[in-house]
């Protein structure tokens, strides 16, 4: 009877742990991306204009 190859089948799991950990990376930081594109957009159609006078001095 041969003789199991543990030492295989670890690194064949380690290989597809790996893997499936760098696939979850990827969406994380595609996803994480798509939101902050989204935020920036919004956040400089709402943003004011900026004046590049200074405001009058507090009365006081």
């Amino acid at each position: 009877m041969a003789k199991t190859n543990y030492s295989f089948e670890k690194r064949q799991r380690e290989l597809e742990k790996k893997r499936k950990q760098e696939e979850k990376r990827l969406r994380k930081l595609e996803g994480k991306g798509s939101a902050e594109d989204e935020a920036e957009d919004g956040m400089v159609d709402a943003s004011p204009p900026v004046d590049q006078e200074d405001p009058a001095p507090p009365a006081g």
